[in-house]
């Protein structure tokens, strides 16, 4: 029997223990749920770098009792330099994914906390040294390399070894670092405890920003203090759809999570009866090529958006869209999918609120440009741009096409749910999969998370688009879907190609209740 963790005065669900417990610490301090994802996040920074940094971007969804829920899209815009005649001249028919060259977006994730401080009703009930303390005490004295980072590491050494100053923290001996080794990274310690000592602000317009870039100048990189300097996140309204058992919010371009909507709201109208049958797969793998479909012709900077996307959610376009979906037979899926490496984290706290927060670098350790001073390494985040036209084609400011998308459902029974994962292109089915498990068909949070899943399309540099099934599935389920015609290939089970997911549910009665994969290395804990 697998049992989440529930309480009653507030609950944080992480890919790492340490920041699920930093979170944990915050509330049972008096801080709220905005405040514990701060702590939250800035833990997950230090232990989790192959799948965020500081140098990344961060969205958040938060839903406050009694309103609606409120989106923060920290999406770092271009450089003013950036653009496609600019990576013409350096010698670039296509957009670069490591190096100087590939750190070409503001990293927006702080200046997110930030802006979600400013939402804490009645102001900040804890100072940024209260917030930053376990960041700071797990890089200073080192943390446990976990078997993931090791992995990861030793995986993509040969594209980030020479890249500008990642060696020299990720790979302090010369080699990648094995499972269970201590990794300390002092420069990240000072980073944070100048953000708590001058304020979050310091990182765009203080002494942060200024040695961030003169490193970046120096590099080779487009990014120059003025791009730091104008950047702010921005309070956003979520897109939504009006599903059977309640509404679903996700965040708005740039991120795909008009494509976590399309996929629910398709695979809605197919009134499927029944959890992990044939149905329930074939219909959800379906909805989501006919999401992705749409996606990648359209989605991007939603300043060059036509039509914009909230239209993509009418029920004229959904309906076309659901008439396009063969019930039995597997369409053919040549498509060119986007990798990503993040993380996903839920909090909650006894006054009700809810957090669903997502913070990522891209691909693993980003771009890998890391500047020794300050121990912060920057994404490639701006690799997701075109150098042709369309609306997400590179340009000065522009935001690039995103694949964070924190999921929110408001349930019709009166729970809000706050779910998500990272895996790049297997977010939205990710999310579709512990959604339909566990609002529809009703099975336990912790269960829909833990079950057998699946990932369409290619991932983490896999040479396959096939529809890759964990090998826990009932082998003639298996045997069904390649009959319909879907290219299946089996993936060790609980792999890490299926996503880190978490969950998160706060019921009418008040209890809160958390759940974490079993595929990564976090925690579900509640007070």
């Amino acid at each position: 029997m697998l049992h989440s963790a529930k309480g009653l005065n507030g609950c944080v669900t992480a890919p790492h223990a340490a920041a699920a417990l930093a979170g944990r610490d915050i509330l049972a301090k008096g801080g709220t749920a905005i405040e514990a994802m701060v702590a939250a996040a800035a833990t997950i920074a230090v232990v989790y770098p192959h799948m965020n940094s500081i140098g990344g971007d961060g969205f958040w969804i938060i839903q406050k009792p009694g309103k609606p829920p409120v989106g923060i899209s920290a999406c770092g815009r271009a450089a003013e330099l950036a653009t496609p005649d600019w990576y013409a001249d350096h010698g670039h028919s296509e957009m670069p994914t490591r190096g100087a060259h590939a750190a070409l977006t503001v990293p927006g994730t702080i200046a997110g906390w930030a802006k979600a401080l400013e939402l804490v009703d009645g102001g900040r009930r804890l100072g940024l040294g209260d917030l930053l303390a376990d960041a700071i005490a797990h890089a200073r004295d080192g943390m446990v390399v976990t078997r993931s980072q090791a992995a990861y590491t030793e995986a993509k050494m040969d594209g980030l070894k020479d890249v500008p100053g990642f060696a020299g923290v990720f790979m302090p001996n010369g080699t990648p670092p094995r499972e269970n080794d201590v990794l300390k990274q002092p420069a990240l310690a000072n980073t944070f405890e100048t953000l708590a000592r001058e304020g979050l602000d310091a990182y765009y317009r203080g002494s942060i920003a200024k040695t961030h870039a003169a490193f970046l100048a120096a590099s080779g990189s487009p990014l120059r203090l003025s791009d730091l300097e104008r950047f702010h996140a921005e309070i956003v309204t979520p897109l939504s759809v009006e599903l059977s058992v309640g509404t679903v919010f996700n965040m708005p371009p740039p991120t795909q999570g008009v494509s976590s909507l399309m996929i629910l709201a398709l695979f809605d109208r197919l009134k499927v009866a029944q959890a992990e049958g044939f149905d329930h797969l074939h219909g959800l793998i379906e909805a989501t090529k006919q999401a992705f479909i749409m996606r990648n012709a359209g989605l991007g900077d939603p300043d060059f958006m036509d039509p914009p996307a909230a239209d993509w959610l009418s029920d004229a376009t959904l309906d076309g869209l659901h008439a396009n979906i063969d019930r039995r037979r597997a369409q053919a899926w040549p498509h060119e999918p986007k990798p990503g490496d993040t993380i996903w984290m839920g909090a909650a706290d006894r006054d009700g609120t809810v957090v669903s927060f997502i913070q990522s670098v891209y691909w693993e350790f980003g771009s890998g440009l890391t500047c020794p001073d300050t121990g912060v390494f920057f994404q490639n985040r701006g690799a997701g741009f075109s150098l042709t036209p369309g609306p997400n084609q590179l340009g000065p400011f522009r935001r690039p096409f995103h694949t964070l998308n924190p999921a929110l459902a408001q349930l019709k029974d009166g729970r809000v749910m706050a779910y998500g994962t990272m895996g790049g292109e297997g977010q939205p089915q990710t999310q579709a999969a512990i959604f339909t498990r566990s609002a529809m068909f009703g099975q336990g949070l912790q269960a829909a998370i833990t079950a057998p899943r699946w990932l369409l399309g290619r991932t983490w540099g896999d040479a396959t688009t096939s529809l890759k099934l964990e090998d826990r599935f009932a082998p003639d389920l298996v045997a069904k879907l390649t009959a319909s015609g879907h290219v299946v290939e089996m993936i060790e089970p609980f792999s890490d190609t299926a996503g880190h997911a978490g969950a998160l549910v706060r019921h009418p009665s008040g209890v809160m209740e958390g759940a974490s994969d079993p595929r990564a290395d976090g925690a579900a804990v509640t007070l």
